[in-house]
């Protein structure tokens, strides 16, 4: 049966993954809630029935007094057995049930399934943001607004159901059984209720901003630990440590004073309540014995109106906090709403084609793009690379040579005119097939804290055991890879890598990252800074590797040693955005221009070769 109850909601079940979640908290609640809506609905009248059931407790216990003040031992059972046995069996039998009901819909069918299904939503949606988005947040503060994202949103649900559900039942049932005895004896209950409704709409506004505000300090905070550790690295070399302890001081007093500032409300709060409840009853008792004496009401009456005053008032501090962590949980909800309800910024057209790629031609048209600014970076740039052409970018610090590649790889959408492949634009094609084309070595290398084996076949899914390492031994990666050991024992291609890859070196992380792209065999290859990491050695010793690789294949490459990219068979010379000269290694040494200057000065500062003699020594690829 458990196992029944637990496959009704499926947390993967196929969703719009790019319709934007809408911009209020009751809209953002409402679009997670729906899938599991039935389930809400069963979960309300469950708890209703149950609520009902508690509640008659009280006025089962009022007959139960009058029976026994009205009745003698000896008499009892003949006069009343029938009434006892139906009472017993409905507490012993029927209460249980509802319990379980209640147990069971709220445990194994709702709570984790909803919860880990709206967590598996919101990331999927936030996984479709582009590069920038992720690039203006803390990773950790957006890991934590998607986990604690799916528990506020289920638990506002579940608790109103449940707790704000049974209070009204409880309120209903003691003013209906009060104005049934007496309109006086209602009418403490009735200004209790009032009172009590009064509060809540002071305490209820109050609570949501300075829940919110905790929320947004709680995440900042997080941000801040997660940002020192993912950098701790830098922060030892630069002895840094003070200046973190320091921001994550600040952080924590930040979250401690919006804490203590929600905390000081809930007290005041709570204080009025004790008083209110204290009155109500005193009253209520004061009522029930002047009733009593007049013969208006009986003592099961009176037993049961004051039983269910005092379960009402064991309550209603209950559900205050509770109505507190409802708002916390909006606080939550509010500040996930507003890191993650954005409209993506890089979407395909509905119903977007694959990418076909028959011969790897690129073609820039009057390419314009300033990263939303008025101008600068690239302008009006034309440059068709033909299929199979190896060509390397060349030009000082940001003369937009990583941005192109950018480009190509619809990272950024162009601000004017066109990028196409194989003559198709690549704003009207699926991104996904446009980055299967590609394959990209960087400079940063970024491993997944994953196996050895995992980082590899991530270049292409499904790619057997064989040849992962083929593709680890074209890298010259294989020989280190078989002697790494991590902190649990695991060995060789078990091995995981440490967040980012810290646990190997740059030149590791470097042939790890060539073997992925030797393993995904794409026909466009882009290499920015793909060798810098590597020693000379190493460096030489996968020269025929990449050559092998890059055989029939369309090649841009970015490199800041221009000995590396020399014997490419074009070189685009960059200067702010535009093409300033291109032409093959030793044209552009005889014109005399920029490149030459920057040769010279590579050659005779590096290679001691004073202003050279226009041979690249040493030349990759």
């Amino acid at each position: 049966m458990f196992r029944w109850l637990e496959s009704r909601i499926d947390p993967f079940a196929p969703f719009d993954e790019n319709k934007t979640p809408p911009g209020t908290v009751g809209g953002f609640t409402w679009h997670y809630l729906r899938p599991v809506r039935f389930w809400l609905v069963i979960l309300f009248f469950v708890a209703l029935a149950a609520g009902l059931f508690e509640s008659s407790l009280y006025i089962m216990l009022g007959w139960l007094v009058d029976i026994l003040a009205g009745s003698t031992p000896d008499r009892i059972w003949a006069d009343h057995g029938t009434t006892l046995i139906v009472m017993a069996a409905l507490v012993v039998l029927v209460r249980p049930v509802l319990h379980f009901a209640h147990e069971v819909v709220s445990n194994q069918v709702l709570i984790p399934q909803s919860t880990n299904m709206i967590r598996w939503r919101t990331h999927v949606y936030t996984l479709g943001h582009a590069v920038s988005y992720f690039q203006a947040d803390f990773a950790g503060r957006l890991a934590n607004r998607v986990m604690q994202g799916g528990g506020a949103i289920r638990s506002i649900a579940v608790t109103l159901i449940d707790t704000l559900l049974y209070v009204v039942i409880y309120a209903v049932t003691a003013l209906g059984v009060f104005t049934s005895i007496s309109p006086w004896l209602a009418l403490p209950m009735g200004i209790w209720v009032l009172g009590y409704g009064l509060l809540l709409w002071f305490f209820v506004p109050r609570a949501k901003e300075r829940s919110l505000k905790v929320a947004d300090t709680r995440s900042q905070l997080v941000g801040r630990v997660v940002d020192s550790y993912t950098n701790i690295l830098t922060v030892k070399l630069f002895a840094r440590a003070d200046e973190e302890r320091s921001a994550v001081r600040e952080a924590v007093g930040a979250n401690t004073d919006a804490f203590l500032r929600s905390l000081r409300l809930n007290t005041s709060v709570t204080g009025v309540l004790s008083i209110m409840n204290s009155l109500l009853l005193a009253a209520t008792g004061t009522l029930s014995v002047m009733l009593w004496s007049r013969g208006v009401m009986t003592s099961g009456d009176a037993a049961a109106g004051l039983a269910l005053v005092m379960r009402i008032l064991a309550m209603s501090g209950w559900v205050m906090h509770t109505v507190r962590d409802v708002f916390e949980n909006i606080g939550t909800v509010q500040e996930s709403m507003q890191t993650i309800a954005r409209p993506h910024g890089l979407v395909d057209e509905p119903q977007a084609p694959r990418l076909r790629v028959a011969r790897g031609e690129i073609r820039f048209e009057d390419v314009s793009f300033h990263y939303g600014k008025e101008g600068g970076v690239i302008e009006g740039l034309n440059l068709t690379i033909r299929a199979g052409e190896k060509v390397g970018l060349v030009g000082t610090s940001g003369a937009g040579k990583t941005t192109i590649t950018s480009l190509l790889l619809r990272l950024h959408d162009v601000e004017g005119g066109r990028v196409l492949i194989d003559g198709q634009d690549i704003s009207k094609v699926s991104q996904d097939s446009l980055r299967s084309a590609i394959a990209v070595v960087t400079q940063d290398t970024s491993l997944l804290h994953r196996s050895i084996r995992d980082n590899i076949a991530y270049g292409r899914a499904g790619a057997s055991e064989r040849e992962i390492i083929e593709a680890a031994r074209l890298a010259h990666a294989h020989d280190f890879i078989m002697g790494l050991e991590d902190h649990r024992g695991r060995r060789g291609y078990d091995a995981h890598v440490g967040e980012r890859g810290v646990k190997l070196s740059g030149g590791q992380r470097q042939r790890i990252a060539i073997a992925r792209v030797i393993l995904k065999n794409a026909p466009i290859l882009v290499l920015d800074e793909a060798t810098s990491a590597l020693d000379s050695e190493v460096e030489a010793a996968i020269q025929e590797s990449l050559s092998t690789l890059m055989e029939g294949k369309t090649v841009l490459a970015i490199a800041h040693r221009l000995s590396t990219i020399a014997a490419l068979d074009r070189l685009i010379v960059l200067e702010e955005g535009r093409i300033l000269e291109e032409g093959s290694h030793a044209e552009l040494l005889r014109a005399g221009g920029l490149y030459a200057r920057l040769w010279r000065r590579q050659s005779g500062g590096f290679l001691g070769a004073g202003e050279g003699n226009g041979t690249p020594e040493a030349v990759s690829f």
